[in-house]
């Protein structure tokens, strides 16, 4: 039988039983609490135990209504569905249940809500993501006799093998948050951090066990409800990652799912094709498009039926417990094509209701701009409305070598990336688009340690001052590199420093080497002028025009009101003399702008000369 997790053994003991020995077993009850005062009323609860199913359960509470309970297929599974009236008062709601003169009640929580739903602030083009993989980033003091409680699988560390648990956790985030603030991002997204309680250990996060529970491997729920309150009091959001396409096989679900159709192709002999063209093509087969959404993503993460009613009314509600529960910004919701479509939408729709400026971002990895854009919410080409606000720009990670490490000339490099941004008009909203070079699951941009940082310069340039939401991957800043041909550990190094035994640490100056120091303040220098309420609001909130680079030099305008940021990028690995008349209209002769990359004022003449790979980003307040 599936071990009893922290939540279940806590729940038990709120539980008040007669008859212990014959009463119906309650070993987890979900959501373990809830809230007075939502803005949707109806609250789903399931019951756990067994044959809980079988019993009869009961609840008389001032403001709330029983208005339906199941049983689907498991015995072992008891849907609760009931309204909560305006004015139902916080406290504790007895549930009575009885099977056979027998009887159990269970107390349920209902809290008051502390903060208003418009005071969850989402994460938007104003902010700078970084984006780390707990189980790599770091690992801080810990209690080793809590690590591996209640798992059925307590694998271990192994930080020799690319592919096993290495030990990072969140006090080890929570205790470099100053190294991040220092660095100048103002936002944190970490890759899974719920229970993945499998035999192979599943370091990465992405096949979830307990969708309730923090990884004891990582931390606690308390653990993680403080990294977010210390990342908030320095100013950084946080964004949570969630996987409702799949779940890990050796969730308790799938030795015994509440209902037959809880998980498509249960028997796990069909796989996804990973062609997410099915999605939005008009002649699709139904043979195709089934084997798109419907197969499993990997064979021990099996595929979960977002149509089933009970299974999307129970993960909605998932993400509003942690929102409320831990005050996350947002949510980064992986494999998003792959799940249903319509479900996805509604989810979307119930979570930003609830919190009107909340964000929430997809990962639809497209290698064309078109398929990424047809998520956003507002896509016109869509029958669907997604109710989905951001999107990610796998496109400029694709071919980010080809627009930044290329010659420019006037149908290479440059003219790529501007072609790529030419197709803006595609979305709905191109600053609600999640920008990166790279991340946890695509090769490093760096393949390899660079000798020089023009072209990586330009790309981080170009990443943080123009349209949408920039994304950073952990390390960038250090120059580390890999590519996925040799294994996905290679792209998922350990942060050097973060662990005890390390040789050196490059989370300090002293650690780095002299062009890894020159990496770091450039960026370092970006982010804290980036962050600069001025120039952060027409970075966040400015349009955007930009010039072909015809002659090697890209030149874009970001502007808002009278207020001006201009950045020119040369790129050609040699200097390059050209005229400036392509660029009157934003830079006309005689003008003289501070140039924040040398802190030097720049006179816009008729004729000039850049340096190679030089970039000049020029403002006029």
């Amino acid at each position: 039988m599936k071990r009893l997790s922290l939540i279940g053994i806590a729940l038990m003991a709120g539980a008040s039983l007669w008859g212990a020995r014959k009463a119906p077993m309650i070993t987890k009850v979900e959501p373990p609490c809830w809230w007075v005062g939502m803005a949707n009323d109806t609250l789903q609860i399931m019951v756990t135990g067994d044959g809980i199913g079988n019993a009869d359960a009961s609840i008389d509470y001032p403001g709330i209504k029983l208005l339906e309970q199941l049983k689907l297929d498991s015995p072992n599974y008891k849907f609760l569905y009931l309204t909560i009236a305006d004015d139902t008062r916080p406290g504790k709601m007895p549930i009575r249940f009885s099977l056979n003169g027998r009887k159990a009640t269970y107390d349920y929580d209902l809290k008051a809500r502390d903060r208003k739903p418009e005071d969850y602030i989402g994460f938007s083009a104003s902010d700078v993501l970084y984006l780390l993989m707990p189980d790599r980033f770091a690992r801080g003091d810990a209690k080793a006799a809590d690590e591996f409680k209640g798992l059925d699988y307590p694998v271990g560390y192994d930080r020799t093998q690319p592919s096993t648990r290495h030990g990072g956790n969140i006090a080890g985030i929570r205790e470099r948050l100053g190294y991040l603030d220092s660095l100048g991002v103002t936002a944190l997204w970490a890759t899974p951090v719920l229970e993945n309680d499998m035999p192979g250990g599943s370091y990465h996060g992405y096949a979830t066990t307990d969708y309730y529970r923090i990884d004891p491997r990582f931390g606690t729920n308390e653990e993680w409800n403080l990294l977010v309150t210390d990342a908030q009091a320095r100013g950084m959001k946080v964004v949570m990652d969630m996987i409702f396409n799949h779940s890990g096989s050796a969730h308790p679900w799938m030795k015994d799912m509440p209902s037959s159709d809880w998980y498509n192709h249960p028997d796990g002999k069909e796989l996804t094709n990973f062609r997410l063209s099915t999605v939005h093509d008009p002649y699709v087969s139904d043979y195709d498009l089934d084997h798109t959404v419907n197969g499993w993503f990997v064979p021990d993460m099996p595929d979960l039926n977002q149509r089933n009613p009970h299974l999307m009314k129970y993960l909605t509600q998932n993400s509003i417990w942690w929102i409320e529960t831990s005050k996350i910004n947002g949510i980064r919701m992986d494999t998003y094509p792959y799940a249903d479509m319509k479900a996805m939408a509604g989810w979307a729709r119930d979570v930003m209701r609830e919190y009107p400026n909340f964000n929430i971002v997809g990962e639809c990895w497209y290698g064309n701009e078109a398929g990424s854009a047809f998520w956003q919410a507002g896509n016109k080409m869509n029958p669907v409305p997604t109710h989905l606000p951001t999107v990610m720009d796998f496109k400029l990670s694709i071919d980010g070598h080809k627009f930044f490490d290329e010659e420019t000339d006037p149908w290479n490099g440059l003219n790529h990336l501007y072609d790529h941004l030419a197709l803006d008009y595609l979305y709905a909203d191109p600053q609600k688009v999640l920008t990166f070079l790279d991340n946890h699951d695509t090769d490093r941009y760096l393949l390899q340690m660079p000798d020089n940082l023009g072209s990586w310069k330009q790309a981080i340039a170009f990443l943080l001052t123009s349209r949408g939401i920039p994304q950073l991957y952990y390390g960038t800043e250090l120059l580390m590199n890999g590519t996925k041909k040799i294994t996905d550990g290679h792209i998922r190094l350990d942060m050097p420093g973060g662990f005890d035994g390390d040789s050196h640490s490059e989370f300090t100056r002293e650690g780095r080497t002299d062009i890894q120091n020159e990496a770091w303040d450039f960026m370092q220098q970006l982010l804290q002028w980036r962050r600069s309420s001025a120039v952060n609001e027409v970075i966040a909130r400015g349009s955007l025009k930009h010039f072909m680079p015809q002659n090697g030099i890209y030149a874009y305008e970001r502007r808002l009101g009278d207020k001006s940021v201009v950045v020119l990028l040369n790129g050609k690995d040699e200097p390059n003399t050209v005229t400036m008349e392509r660029t009157l209209e934003i830079l006309p002769y005689g003008i003289s702008r501070r140039n924040m990359m040398t802190g030097e004022n720049v006179t816009i003449t008729e004729k000039m000369t850049f340096a190679p790979r030089e970039i000049m980003i020029l403002q006029n307040f």
